[in-house]
């Protein structure tokens, strides 16, 4: 592994020659079979995750792929330890902010929704279910980031700076998601609220990797719990799945947060300040 240094004062670790766009394209050609059994079938998982949201797995296989090509079987061991590299995070005060921003998000939602008088979700708690939701949304986060983080985003941000990276990987990474969405039969107008959400969120992926010694562990904890907040299993909007009202507001939060964390951290790194 080589140590960069880039312009903020921050240093990128991974090789020179990693090659972000000819990820990009492997993991969408490899999501095409996902698409195709998602069109096909058109089976659900649950109200909001269609069976072609499986292509979670193709981020982590694309990397692994390349990273083999570029630097053999040791360079994929090497890739796949910083599934676990939690010993990179500087700071408790991080695994506060990874922890407590999700759920923070979704229940200042759920509080506007009350404020307003829409109709809310029928909330429901089970620690067994819990668990098992928090394991399948953390390992698919963690073959998601592996790639997303782990491969592609230093090279972005050392060319376009850490606010550019995270907004071409969140861009590329609405793409990456639209044809579920719209094989769920989700309205345009949902899609683009959900894009901004997920534009924001990857920025905020993005503040949480360079702040936590560029752990990948951190950036997959952190959108395992974002996951787990929203799509389940505490609160049941019925076979509708999650509302366009839920997602207009959840999407102006996390926008919010973003636009908070740019100005206070800087937007060349996001990487300015230290919490705790």
């Amino acid at each position: 592994m080589v140590s960069r240094f880039v312009p903020g004062g921050m240093t990128v670790s991974g090789p020179p020659r990693r090659s972000p766009w000819v990820f990009v394209g492997l993991t969408f050609v490899l999501s095409v079979p996902f698409w195709a059994i998602g069109a096909l079938s058109g089976r659900q998982l649950t109200a909001d995750l269609p069976v072609s949201s499986f292509i979670w797995i193709c981020p982590g296989v694309a990397a692994a792929l390349l990273v083999y090509r570029e630097e053999g079987g040791a360079g994929v061991r090497a890739l796949l330890r910083r599934a676990f590299d939690w010993a990179r995070i500087p700071s408790p005060g991080w695994f506060v902010a990874i922890v407590l921003l999700p759920p923070g998000v979704y229940t200042l939602t759920y509080v506007v929704m009350r404020a307003k008088g829409w109709p809310l979700p029928v909330v429901q708690f089970s620690l067994l279910a819990a668990l098992g939701w928090f394991l399948g949304f953390f390992v698919a986060g963690e073959a998601e980031e592996l790639g997303w983080s782990g491969y592609a985003l230093d090279p972005l941000q050392a060319r376009w700076g850490a606010l550019g990276a995270g907004l071409l990987l969140g861009l590329i990474w609405v793409v990456f998601h639209a044809v579920p969405l719209v094989q769920h039969g989700r309205a345009p107008v949902w899609i683009a609220w959900w894009a901004l959400s997920t534009v924001a969120f990857r920025v905020l992926v993005v503040w949480i990797y360079n702040n936590t010694g560029q752990s990948v562990f951190a950036a997959a904890l952190f959108h395992a719990l974002t996951n787990l907040s929203w799509i389940g299993p505490f609160l049941d909007f019925g076979p509708a799945g999650y509302p366009l009202a839920a997602q207009r507001i959840s999407a102006l939060i996390l926008a919010g947060i973003a636009a908070i964390v740019v100005v206070a951290w800087g937007p060349r790194t996001l990487a300015r300040f230290r919490l705790g």
